[in-house]
C-alpha cells in the first residue's frame, strides 16, 4: 500500500531493500495464486477530494501533488503491478476508504488480508482498523513496513498491531507460502 515513487522517495536511507524484499513477496504471492492489489493515493487534478480542515492532505493540494498525472503518485517501478494484479486507487489514508477494495475482497471471497505499506503510521494502521472492524483475518509483513518516525513505527508493530493483526516477517510469509499444499 502507497509503495509510490513520492512517499518511498521520502523515506530516510535507501529504501532498495525494502523495495527487494516487497518485491520478492510479491513474486512469490503471484506464484502461489494469491491475489495482488496495490493500493495508491491518487487525486483527480485541483485535488477537489481534499477539503479545507484535512490537515494531511491539504499539504498535497497546495503542491499539486498525487494527481493522476503527477509521476511520482506512480507505484514504485521495483513493485509495480504485474498482469493479473489490480491496483486501487484510493483518496484517503486507509486502503477502504473511497476506493472500491471491500467490493473486490467481497466479491472474490477474501477474508484474509496480507499488508504491508509505507507509512505505518499512515495507511497501514488506519487500513488494519478499519479491516479490523469488518471482520477479516489480518497478517502484516513487518520489514515491508515503513515509516519517516521510527519510534511510532516500532510502537504500532510491537503494541499495537499484534492486537488486531498477526505481526511477521516477510521471511516468515515465505517459509508460509512454501508449506501451502
Amino acid at each position: 500500500m502507497d509503495y509510490q515513487i513520492g512517499i518511498v522517495a521520502r523515506l530516510p536511507g535507501d529504501p532498495a531493500p525494502l523495495l527487494q524484499r516487497a518485491a520478492d513477496v510479491l513474486a512469490a504471492a503471484r506464484t502461489a495464486g494469491l491475489t495482488v492489489i496495490h493500493v495508491m493515493v491518487v487525486f483527480r487534478p485541483g485535488h477537489p477530494e481534499i477539503g479545507q480542515h484535512n490537515l494531511l492532505f491539504s499539504e498535497l493540494k497546495q503542491a499539486g501533488r498525487f494527481t493522476s498525472d503527477d509521476p511520482n503518485s506512480a507505484i514504485h517501478p521495483a513493485v509495480s503491478p504485474q498482469p493479473g494484479d489490480m491496483v486501487v486507487a484510493k483518496r484517503r489514508v486507509s486502503a477502504f476508504a473511497d476506493s472500491d477494495l471491500e467490493l473486490i475482497l467481497r466479491a472474490r471471497g477474501i477474508d484474509t488480508l496480507v499488508l504491508f505499506g509505507i507509512a505505518t503510521s499512515g495507511v497501514v494502521l488506519s487500513t488494519i482498523r478499519q479491516a479490523a472492524d469488518a471482520d477479516y483475518r489480518l497478517i502484516v509483513l513487518s520489514d515491508l513496513c515503513a515509516d519517516r518516525d521510527n519510534d511510532v513505527h516500532r510502537c504500532l508493530l510491537e503494541k499495537i498491531f499484534p492486537r488486531q493483526a498477526e505481526v511477521i516477517a516477510a521471511a516468515a510469509f515465505g517459509g508460509i507460502l512454501h508449506q501451502a499444499p
